[in-house]
């Protein structure tokens, strides 16, 4: 078995390969001069059961581009097996054509990935299930509930909290946050009755003196997160915190949790985080090495992925 990374998140792969005590295969990746990718394995891999773990986070473009030609390099070396192991899987927010003439582009860097060589694919938290049905290739889709759990019952009074949904697609993701720490549900929908008029934020649910914990697989610019943090406070809520899978955190969105009402955000590493995380007191990260590492474990060995869900 070899591990693989691309330059997307090197702290998490470095944290993946500790927890297998298996150091990661020496490879390099630059750019041309211009920004072409450039990749060499740096050690034999012939036969091998190969892992490139890399995230197509922000660029999204660049690293997208890495991992296929990681994976390319990796099919002309004749590996025996090449998995990607994608932390996060960008472009999953376009899944279905919303409206005519638009893409749906996880479709199409599904198809990418597939045609670079990939025989697998490892992910965390796809934004809708069906993305799996898009690959030609097996794909595993581990969530993060269970990293989530254990960092909640270390720091949180689960007798006093109340899971929340920030929107109705995101319910069954909160029920099963709600069902392994035994906490009640709550939602939030959201809806705007005119074009030009503010939302307006509905709780479904009794969140009065309740520790709310909002739960969500992504957080880009944080507005939707904010606003509910802002109606749960307004409704009862004791406080409220959020746990995120992908923290994405474009633009100005850091800036927009430390001035919110969230009492912190808790986010995983399936995404490297930047200095503007590091440095704010609101957010915390998790990390979910062990989870992948536990699920290459199995993956190379043919045995059952689904029991890291339990």
């Amino acid at each position: 078995m070899k591990l693989i990374c691309g330059n997307s998140n090197t702290d998490l792969a470095q944290s993946i390969a500790g927890y297998l005590k298996t150091p990661l295969a020496e490879c390099l990746v630059r750019r041309f001069a211009d920004e072409e990718v450039w990749v060499k394995i740096g050690e034999n891999v012939r036969g091998d059961d190969v892992f490139v773990i890399q995230s197509t986070s922000f660029p999204a473009n660049d690293n997208l581009m890495e991992l296929l030609v990681l994976i390319d390099a990796l099919k002309r070396a004749s590996a025996k097996r090449i998995t990607a192991v994608i932390p996060y899987f960008g472009y999953a927010r376009q899944d279905r054509k919303p409206a005519p003439r638009t893409p749906i582009s996880a479709k199409l860097v599904a198809n990418l990935i597939t045609s670079a060589g990939a025989d697998r694919v490892l992910t965390m938290d796809l934004h809708a299930d069906q993305i799996q049905g898009f690959f030609d290739i097996p794909t595993d889709n581990l969530i993060a509930v269970p990293a989530m759990v254990r960092d909640i019952e270390k720091n949180y009074d689960t007798g006093n909290t109340i899971v929340v949904s920030p929107d109705v697609g995101g319910v069954v993701r909160a029920r099963q946050l709600a069902k392994r720490i035994k906490s009640p549900l709550a939602i939030v929908d959201k809806r705007r009755d005119k074009p030009g008029q503010s939302e307006v934020m509905n709780v479904i649910g009794d969140v009065s003196g309740k520790s709310c914990i909002l739960v969500d697989d992504i957080i880009d610019s944080g507005g939707t997160l904010c606003n509910a943090a802002t109606a749960l406070l307004k409704n009862g809520a004791k406080d409220v915190s959020a746990f995120i899978t992908h923290g994405v955190l474009s633009g100005k969105a850091v800036e927009r949790i430390n001035g919110s009402d969230l009492k912190e955000l808790v986010i995983t590493d399936t995404i490297s985080a930047t200095d503007a995380v590091k440095a704010s007191d609101r957010i915390r990260v998790i990390t979910v090495s062990d989870m992948f590492g536990k699920a290459i474990v199995r993956t190379a060995n043919s045995e059952s992925v689904s029991v890291l869900f339990e």
